[in-house]
């Protein structure tokens, strides 16, 4: 499971520090999503990136499985976000000269994992998000749609424990949103994961099992 405890996030700002975060606690079953609304400049992304060990918190405690991000070093964390937990943002980010199946390679060919079942599993979940025939079409020849499906796979490649979504679907056509939140929340639930979205999109948060804002730096249902 996802335990985050009491977390605190400051940034220094002038003569004083600025806090962001200030206690946040939840907890997510295997299967689980949440949903994470909140105004512009809340900390929504903050929080996130402490969540998937890109930033380190001020204080508190999260442990994904029982594992503590923070324990280690730099390629400690570098490894625990590459290998159980996976990104997906308002902006892909696919790399514009390779073909959608490299895209969703790319996290395995980091690991060094880009084995034959690596790929047939790419291969699958292209074909799972519509795309299997657009293995070879590079994000240009894409919709943005079809682009943002592209990277829900390649954050699910290596099978995360934990998928974090900020604003997934914010530069999306409803009709693609709607496609997109069907993929994070179908897939999520089929692999026995965890997901935890920031959004504005009331109803994106509607469909997600469990919705919290932050407000001055806490949680609240």
């Amino acid at each position: 499971m996802l335990a985050v405890r009491e977390i605190c996030k400051s940034f220094t700002g002038g003569a004083a520090d600025v806090p962001v975060l200030r206690g946040v606690s939840f907890s997510l079953d295997p299967g689980g999503s949440m949903a994470i609304m909140g105004p512009s400049g809340s900390g929504k992304s903050t929080l996130l990136s402490i969540l998937g060990a890109l930033e380190e918190p001020t204080s508190g405690d999260v442990r994904l499985d029982g594992i503590d991000p923070f324990a280690g070093g730099a390629t400690q964390r570098a490894t625990f976000r590459n290998r159980r937990v996976g990104f997906v943002f308002q902006d892909h980010h696919l790399l514009a000269g390779c073909t959608a199946l490299d895209n969703v390679l790319v996290p395995a060919i980091a690991a060094g994992t880009a084995a034959r079942e690596t790929v047939a599993r790419g291969r699958r979940l292209l074909e799972r998000v519509g795309l299997g025939d657009r293995l070879d079409h590079r994000p240009g020849a894409l919709s943005g749609g079809e682009r943002q499906r592209v990277a829900v796979a390649r954050a699910l490649v290596l099978a995360p424990r934990l998928l974090l979504a900020d604003e997934p679907t914010g530069q999306l056509d409803s009709g693609a949103a709607d496609e997109v939140a069907d993929l994070l929340l179908e897939l999520t639930e089929e692999s026995g994961g965890m997901l935890v979205v920031v959004t504005h999109s009331t109803p994106l948060a509607a469909r997600v099992g469990d919705v919290r804002h932050l407000v001055d730096g806490r949680l609240a249902s």
